[in-house]
């Protein structure tokens, strides 16, 4: 199981948190968030890979932040179309494509975009793009019949580990990659607590 950690914001976190080697950590580019990313993401180790995460943004303003900070993959998590999503695969980068499930979701929306990204992302339907902090009902996901990998996002945290390991366990997660960590394991927007994620890790790669 892969980890993400998104929301990063002050370049000594993001270097305190990238010591716990995750496989992705991912910066936001989006002017209404809090966890806003307003300073150079410092140097990290090759097998991080860097994730912008982008709201209803243009194409051309994806293509600026890409090369500016040198980003392998692209979160989309606003409301872009399999077009738009093909856009972006066409500059070489990769992309992941996040949909905010609630008991309402229609998972056939999912079928379009299959071909034009290399991800889904599941997160939790809320008032804010991402960082609610509130888990969705993960049964829902047997409604999901694809075979296109997801990250599982929305609400992680501390004391998810007993829910997780029996989720991770059913036919639902035979294609779940990652998990997605944000504002459970903050101090602060932006501000994750390295010694709480270590813990959580720990944990988690023990009952896998």
């Amino acid at each position: 199981m892969k980890i993400k950690i998104c929301g990063m914001k002050y370049p000594e976190n993001s270097k305190e948190i990238a010591a716990l080697q995750p496989d992705y950590l991912g910066f936001i580019f989006y002017d209404k968030s809090p966890r806003l990313l307003e300073n150079e993401i410092p140097s990290l180790e090759k097998s991080i890979a860097k994730v912008g995460v982008f709201v209803n943004a243009t194409v051309k303003e994806i293509k600026e932040k890409a090369r500016q900070h040198q980003l392998e993959t692209i979160q989309l998590h606003g409301e872009e179309s399999p077009d738009f999503c093909r856009s972006v695969q066409l500059l070489k980068l990769k992309v992941i494509k996040s949909f905010n499930i609630d008991n309402q979701f229609n998972f056939k929306t999912l079928e379009s975009y299959i071909n034009y990204c290399d991800y889904f992302l599941f997160d939790t339907k809320g008032n804010h793009y991402g960082g609610n902090g509130t888990a969705f009902d993960w049964q829902l996901l047997k409604q999901y019949h694809l075979d296109k990998p997801y990250f599982l996002s929305g609400g992680i945290g501390p004391e998810s580990l007993v829910d997780l390991q029996i989720f991770l366990q059913t036919e639902s997660a035979r294609h779940c990659i990652a998990l997605d960590l944000n504002s459970r394991f903050e101090t602060q927007p932006g501000q994750k607590n390295p010694e709480t994620l270590k813990t959580f890790l720990k944990k988690l790669k023990e009952q896998l």
